[in-house]
């Protein structure tokens, strides 16, 4: 019982980072270390954990990235800009940061390590893997068409975090199981509706589920639409 209590022990804070940035976030204590997730904006986030740093689709326009912690592993699901953002992967990087990203991006970038789809590495000891990220309703496939982009699972811990990425709710993303951490995007017509959002975490259950990249999007909606359900707990963070 008492492993358990620290599996899922967090605390809620505003963190102040170099540079002036002031960013939400919560931490945990796992059985190998803190975590700690930062809410950095939109889809941009920052994982900390046994003092390892990852970034997942840093972007400027979020924050000052030469501020910022240096990163370990860099996460970059595809190659639109309010995801992908050279500039500031270069100011996060070192000569020993790991980049993983999908193909397009790979070339793109002209660096990086491409994973694809089913796809496991282990990068800077931790199990990463790269799960389909795609549009299902008609017409909105050319916004993320199939066979592209990729979400992330990463295995930390001895828990299992999900970062979907910009997807719909997948066959692949309902067949998923033991996820702890979801991050789900929701803002359609790129994304997902609320009603979307809610049918996948009811499909995988999620231990924890963050809605992100929601944009103007309602979040009330997600939370009255989940709220019966019992072992999925829904936290909104702001995102600028």
């Amino acid at each position: 019982m008492r492993e358990l209590a620290a599996f899922f022990y967090a605390v809620f804070a505003v963190m102040p980072l170099p540079g002036g940035n002031d960013f939400a976030s919560d931490s945990f204590d796992l059985a190998g270390g803190k975590l700690t997730v930062t809410f950095i904006g939109h889809a941009t986030l920052m994982l900390e954990y046994a003092g390892k740093v990852i970034h997942v689709d840093p972007v400027s326009q979020y924050a000052d990235y030469a501020a910022l912690p240096k990163a370990d592993i860099i996460l970059v699901t595809h190659n639109h800009g309010d995801h992908l953002d050279a500039a500031a992967i270069r100011a996060v990087s070192t000569p020993g940061t790991v980049l993983v990203a999908n193909a397009e991006s790979v070339k793109q970038l002209g660096s990086g390590l491409p994973l694809r789809h089913g796809e496991s590495r282990s990068v800077a000891g931790i199990q990463v893997t790269a799960v389909p990220a795609y549009n299902t309703s008609v017409g909105r496939d050319r916004f993320h068409p199939a066979g592209r982009d990729n979400g992330y699972i990463l295995e930390l811990g001895g828990r299992r975090i999900y970062i979907a990425g910009d997807t719909e709710d997948t066959a692949e993303m309902k067949a998923l199981r033991d996820i702890w951490i979801a991050f789900l995007p929701m803002n359609q017509p790129y994304t997902m509706t609320p009603a979307q959002v809610a049918s996948a975490a009811k499909a995988f259950r999620p231990a924890i589920l963050y809605p992100y990249h929601f944009g103007q999007t309602d979040t009330a909606e997600l939370v009255e639409l989940l709220k019966a359900e019992k072992g999925i707990e829904v936290r909104i963070r702001k995102l600028a």
